[in-house]
């Protein structure tokens, strides 16, 4: 069996372009092709989780993007987290770990693929979402989307320049950093990760030297064991380095590239984020472990970043629009040549590969771009009909997107909202601010707040530090919030902004719910949480234009934004969705559905 999970893909848009995917289009006709009921809320890490699992988002614990500690209400990544080692030796400047550390992922039930290998079969997945750090069960595999960089973040890009104009700064997802050209020359100071084997943990800083050109635009880049030219606006091939820990004992390596954005009038540099390096990765992220180098010593450097695609340098102003389809079909090239590796070594069992790029893609082109974004979807085209010949008569294939797409129009400001509708109180009048963390909240008149995508949570009593509504007053103060919420108009457009408003408890079947929102809200189309309220932020407006350049999304009402399967063989399920994935996969090898999977063969 050939699984291709293919992140973002949209039916509705396959519908729009069968002329120009011959290859999905022939699937279709020679199989079949049907909407795809997608998970509540339709987010990436949430749907995968369902995917891999068999179980809704109450069976395997994940929710949004972002949880929340009731005690604090700090926000953190629902993914993995780093935990530190409980056992350590203080020597100088540094602390020495004595076991007890690694990393640990929240995501709860077993993955399809071990149960595979549990019963022989042999199986490999690749870059599955919401997989690191993956678990070591017999099967092959590669993490995912999940998978920080050497820094510990998802992907942090750095950008140099000598243009006083650009304000040195951190972004979202990047750091602009100033520099001084002296002789020709300037330094670059790329920061690594922060030495957690040090009491200050200073970040590590790797050197690299810009030489530029006097008269051709171009510049030489000198570092530690390399020496690269480029020319204005080429991108270097993969570099490495590596960040000393401690000193002639301990050091932790990283790939990267750099592309040559200008020369004159001003220098600009960027830097892709630090990826693990797969021969020599600092932390884990292949089943076995070798698994990662071996694929390495085949290919040689590869992205092992979870999301490759640099929608944040787009989103700085950094790149323009082109810059960063370029930067994306480097990614979809990266990740069509491993997939043609695994493909043509398959010989038997199961081969998952996932993509990425529709998906990144979709959320920078949607709605306004429509040519630039059907690059990408006869590029994945291209590669199904690679699947489609290696599957030949005995090998069933079978295509997924964990959901569609449409635009995002206008943000809403969930937490401004509730202060409106006098379900959060301020400790001051009119002190709402962009900040993030809640400033000026008063907890003790609050009864809600909303964190992360789709996610509001209430201020319960004996859970959230300063908790006010009582066990008893639960359900009726989510009842009134959830009628407030679908009566709530867009008074610009005349429509409603909200489409459904779900119960965990209610609506889900798992009983997994540590971590599980109060109520997590359908967005109707064109309308989603903003960034602001992800974090916490009250800012003045309840509704105002998304002016992003991320213009397309998913976090919406799951209804709205189904994703897409096809199949060389007839689907007869009337009505599949994600939670069938698993058991479908099992049942081609003939393994019953495991303990507490809701779907069924959609076969």
């Amino acid at each position: 069996m050939i699984v291709l999970g293919i992140d973002g893909m949209d039916p509705a848009f396959l519908e729009a372009h069968w002329s120009s995917l011959p290859n999905l289009d022939r699937l279709r006709k020679q199989g079949d092709f049907k909407r795809l009921a997608t998970t509540i809320p339709p987010q990436s890490p949430v749907a995968w989780s369902t995917v891999i699992t068999g179980l809704d988002p109450g069976g395997h614990g994940i929710f949004d993007f972002v949880h929340r500690d009731p005690a604090t209400r700090a926000p953190f990544s629902s993914l993995a987290e780093v935990v530190a080692s409980t056992r350590t030796l203080p020597i100088g400047p540094y602390i020495i770990p004595l076991g007890g550390g690694g990393v640990r992922k929240f995501r709860q039930g077993r993955d399809f693929w071990c149960t595979l290998a549990a019963a022989g079969v042999p199986a490999t997945v690749i870059r599955m979402p919401v997989n690191f750090p993956p678990d070591e069960c017999g099967a092959e595999s590669l993490s995912g989307m999940g998978t920080p960089d050497l820094a510990g973040t998802y992907g942090t890009f750095t950008f140099f320049t000598d243009d006083a104009s650009v304000a040195a700064a951190e972004v979202p997802g990047g750091q602009i950093i100033g520099v001084d050209i002296a002789d020709g020359r300037a330094l670059l100071p790329i920061p690594g990760p922060a030495n957690s084997l040090r009491k200050d943990h200073a970040v590590v800083k790797l050197e690299v030297t810009a030489n530029v050109d006097p008269q051709a635009a171009a510049a030489r880049f000198d570092a530690p064991g390399w020496r690269i030219v480029l020319r204005e606006g080429e991108w270097s091939d993969w570099l490495a380095a590596r960040f000393p820990l401690i000193p002639g004992i301990k050091s932790a390596g990283a790939i990267f590239r750099i592309y040559l954005q200008q020369v004159r009038p001003h220098l600009r540099i960027y830097v892709t984020p630090l990826n693990l390096d797969p021969s020599d990765p600092a932390l884990p992220i292949s089943a076995p472990a070798s698994y990662s180098r071996t694929l390495a010593d085949a290919l040689g450097p590869y992205y092992t970043q979870g999301i490759a695609e640099d929608t944040a340098v787009y989103r700085a102003g950094v790149f323009n629009r082109a810059e960063f389809r370029a930067q994306a079909r480097e990614v979809m090239a990266d990740s069509l040549r491993m997939f043609r590796h695994e493909l043509d070594r398959f010989s038997g069992g199961l081969l998952f590969y996932y993509f990425s790029s529709l998906d990144q893609s979709s959320h920078m082109l949607w709605g306004k771009y429509e040519a630039e974004l059907l690059e990408f979807y006869r590029a994945i085209d291209g590669a199904v009909g690679e699947a489609m010949r290696k599957a030949g008569a005995g090998t069933t294939l079978l295509i997924l997107s964990d959901h569609g797409f449409a635009a995002f129009d206008r943000a809403v400001h969930l937490n401004t909202w509730l202060l409106r509708e006098g379900f959060l109180a301020l400790d001051s009048p009119g002190a709402t601010g962009p900040e993030p963390g809640f400033p000026h909240v008063d907890w003790s008149h609050t009864q809600a707040y909303a964190l992360g995508l789709n996610a509001m949570y209430l201020n319960l009593a004996g859970r959230e530090n300063q908790g006010i509504v009582t066990a008893g007053e639960r359900q009726q103060v989510r009842r009134r919030i959830a009628e407030r919420l679908l009566t709530f108009r867009d008074p610009a457009r005349g429509q409603n902004v909200v489409d459904g408003v779900y119960f965990p408890d209610q609506v889900f079947q798992g009983h997994n719910l540590a971590y599980a929102p109060d109520l997590i809200i359908g967005f109707g189309r064109g309308y989603r949480a903003s960034w602001e309220t992800a974090l916490g932020a009250l800012p003045d407006w309840t509704l105002e234009d998304n002016q992003d350049p991320w213009i397309g999304d998913h976090c919406f009402a799951a209804r709205e934004v189904p994703g897409v399967l096809l199949s060389n063989r007839p689907i007869r399920a009337a009505e599949p969705s994600l939670v069938d994935i698993a058991p479908t996969i099992l049942q081609e090898f003939g393994i019953p559905p495991g303990p507490g999977m809701l779907g069924r063969t959609v076969y």
